[in-house]
């Protein structure tokens, strides 16, 4: 690896690390620009633009201990990635809505962009944190540079952005990225044993995976509620779109799992044995 590589794969790790989300910064915008339809995630329906009723007057929430215990799932499984203070401190100039109501509607119709914004950004600044080839890698450091610049537009050029567009290239590049290190895992595991890899959008709800060697399956978009996936080998596997909401993640090796979100972490079940990629946090639920 060259110098000037070395120097933006350490960038692009610290650039996919740094992507929190900072309450504090944040003018409850999750809270309030969203829509809620009320399910075994949401206790409450609540229409996009207006503040949950939990909104307190410091955009704190009032039950934020709670969460769970009061049906509000989903609010502990959400994660902007920082979007939510980008937003409100950047693109807003730390003008709050409740102070400018005049701002309010446009401010909760750039925040969805921006969190798709950076959930893009970190699906990018994660993959030039692998060895991939020099064409891709400057390939994605020029989508990755692209795509800072988006953030940094004033309110009305976010809202003229077309997100669909806008992905499509980003798709090309991590579809590229994973099956260049996905097939590194598949070499050495060939000289092992042959079998499929290709299980995109597969439908393994409830399914019995206990302990599987299931290293580089491309399960983009797969469907994984509630599967269990105990102790299971989850090396090079994509992950990208995949439903894993109450998946049984205890003791599995995801440590090189590709293009998992916070999110996505946040909905399954797992342990202190789970082992996670760099760029996550174990729940505060995962207890046992």
């Amino acid at each position: 690896m060259s110098e000037v590589k070395k120097i933006d794969y350490i960038i692009g790790k610290k650039i996919r690390e740094g992507l929190q989300a900072d309450c504090q910064s944040c003018f409850g915008l999750c809270c309030t620009a969203l829509n809620i339809a009320a399910s075994s995630d949401f206790a409450i329906n609540k229409a996009a633009g207006t503040p949950c009723p939990n909104l307190q007057s410091d955009f704190s929430c009032q039950i934020h201990s709670k969460l769970r215990d009061q049906g509000f799932k989903g609010c502990t499984v959400f994660d902007c990635l920082g979007a939510g203070q980008k937003v409100s401190q950047t693109t807003f100039h730390g003008q709050d809505w409740r102070q400018h109501p005049e701002i309010s509607e446009k401010m909760f119709r750039v925040f969805p962009i921006m969190e798709q914004l950076y959930e893009m950004i970190a699906y990018v600044a994660e993959a030039l944190s692998y060895t991939v080839d020099s064409s891709l890698f400057n390939k994605l450091h020029r989508q990755l540079e692209q795509l800072q610049r988006a953030t940094e537009l004033e309110a009305d050029a976010l809202l003229a952005i077309d997100i669909p567009n806008f992905r499509l290239p980003v798709n090309v590049l991590l579809l590229e990225t994973s099956e260049q290190i996905r097939q590194s895992f598949i070499e050495e595991i060939n000289g092992k044993s042959a079998r499929k890899y290709d299980y995109r959008g597969v439908d393994w709800i409830g399914k019995n995976l206990k302990g599987k060697d299931l290293r580089a399956t491309d399960l983009r978009g797969a469907y994984l509620i509630a599967a269990n996936l105990q102790n299971a080998d989850l090396r090079g596997v994509d992950f990208i779109g995949a439903d894993l909401r109450d998946a049984n993640l205890r003791g599995a090796d995801l440590s090189s799992s590709m293009f998992l979100t916070q999110m996505q972490i946040n909905s399954a079940q797992g342990n202190l044995q789970t082992k996670l990629p760099f760029y996550l946090n174990r729940p505060s639920h995962w207890v046992d």
